[in-house]
């Protein structure tokens, strides 16, 4: 059996840890520069405000006092998830951690009749000692345990957890989901499942397998054998990625050419921390620009540039140097620059490397890896070493953030103080 925990309604949840005021008030979490809306409480949700909203259409909601805004901060929402994710693991012998609000429970030896009564003690648990609420659904296959979380979060007669450990149990909850609500289908094929008369879960599984196989290949066919209880979604295996990118729309459109040096020397040296992270190396370096394409008043300018390296790297010194001899070939001074970013790809592992024949900078090579790795273990408590390009502060400053909360789990100065 599979339990998949969702936190409900993450971000407004994390909002609402430090300000119980908000508790039964409709509040809603924007995306970066305050752009659209990502998260929402159950009350906005009941006003009809929609996922991807635009802010500015419901800002004057916000100046009426009708409605909660809060700017994007990763840095107490990725605190308070890794507090629910260790909760979770304590508690059963395997986890797989999804995303930042959601995570598989893998309960091989754990009595079935005791399941139920478990997570229902992690649901009270996460509650009372994170202050955030979760939903969780069990099942037979991972598939079928993401269709019982959301019946879980659903219906309230469940107490926040959903068991759906009979065939019978299966078959109703695959009546009443609709079939863009499957993961492993959503919005990408519901409109080619549509088309077909495939309109719940159920209509789903009771097509043949062949038909499934003809249309929708191999990913069909193995949510269908999910939906039917049969475990095909293995656990996730980490594949190295192909390529890593860090970029960010700046607030405010950019000229300056030094202050647009600053911020792509932050996202390079993002792209090597996480490099590093990954005990990987990259080949090659892109840096590229944008101006504001809706700006169509204004000159547009769409460069990017890469450059090889001779020899894979991940030390914040070559990255971020390589980043910028390509930005200076591409900026051009008298455009407005809205965007900027790095990306950094033909990624191997670190230990594999290949040395080049005419490596005479190896010694110097091997003194920045060091180097880098000094600096990580410092900023590991924060962000305290950076290279002189760089700007004083957290790479993301300059994004448009009116309405951020507090960090008060991971700056001092910004604890909750009792008087």
């Amino acid at each position: 059996m599979f339990a998949l925990v969702d936190c409900n309604n993450f971000f407004v949840s994390c909002e609402r840890v430090f300000r119980p005021e908000l508790e039964g008030k409709p509040v809603v979490v924007l995306s970066n520069n305050d752009g659209c809306i990502v998260s929402r409480s159950n009350e906005s949700k009941a006003m009809g405000i929609k996922m991807s909203t635009p802010f500015y259409q419901v800002k004057h909601l916000v100046d009426e006092g009708k409605l909660f805004a809060f700017s994007s901060n990763y840095a107490l929402y990725g605190d308070l998830s890794s507090r629910v994710m260790s909760l979770l693991a304590d508690a059963v012998p395997k986890i797989e951690i999804y995303s930042i609000d959601e995570a598989f429970l893998h309960l091989d030896g754990i009595p079935q009749e005791q399941v139920l009564q478990l997570c229902r003690d992690l649901v009270d648990k996460v509650l009372k000692w994170v202050g955030v609420p979760v939903s969780i659904g069990v099942a037979p296959t991972k598939t079928l345990a993401k269709i019982a979380s959301h019946f879980a979060k659903k219906y309230k007669g469940y107490k926040g957890v959903c068991m759906m450990d009979t065939d019978a149990k299966r078959i109703k909850a695959l009546e009443l989901t609709p079939i863009d609500d499957v993961w492993g289908i959503g919005r990408r094929l519901s409109p080619r499942m549509l088309e077909k008369g495939v309109r719940t879960a159920l209509d789903f599984v009771n097509r043949p397998r062949e038909w499934v196989a003809s249309n929708f290949n191999l990913p069909g066919v193995r949510t269908w054998e999910e939906l039917r209880g049969r475990v095909c979604h293995e656990e996730e295996k980490e594949d190295r990625r192909q390529s890593i990118c860090t970029s960010r729309s700046f607030a405010d459109m950019i000229e300056d050419e030094r202050e647009l040096m600053l911020r792509v020397s932050d996202f390079a040296a993002m792209c090597a921390y996480k490099l590093r992270e990954e005990h990987s190396a990259a080949y090659d370096v892109t840096t590229f620009l944008y101006t504001n394409r809706f700006r169509e008043d204004l000159e547009q300018y769409f460069p990017s540039v890469t450059i090889r390296l001779d020899v894979a790297a991940s030390s914040a010194q070559e990255i971020v140097g390589t980043a910028l001899r390509a930005f200076r070939t591409i900026y051009r001074a008298g455009y407005k620059y809205k965007k900027a970013g790095v990306v950094v790809s033909r990624i191997v592992p670190d230990d594999s490397i290949q040395a080049s024949l005419f490596d005479f900078d190896h010694e110097l090579r091997k003194k920045q890896d060091k180097l880098s790795q000094v600096m990580d273990a410092v900023n590991s408590s924060g962000q305290v070493l950076r290279l002189a390009t760089q700007r004083p502060g957290h790479y993301a400053e300059g994004i448009r953030s009116d309405f951020r909360s507090r960090l008060y789990s991971t700056m001092l100065s910004d604890i909750i103080e009792v008087k």
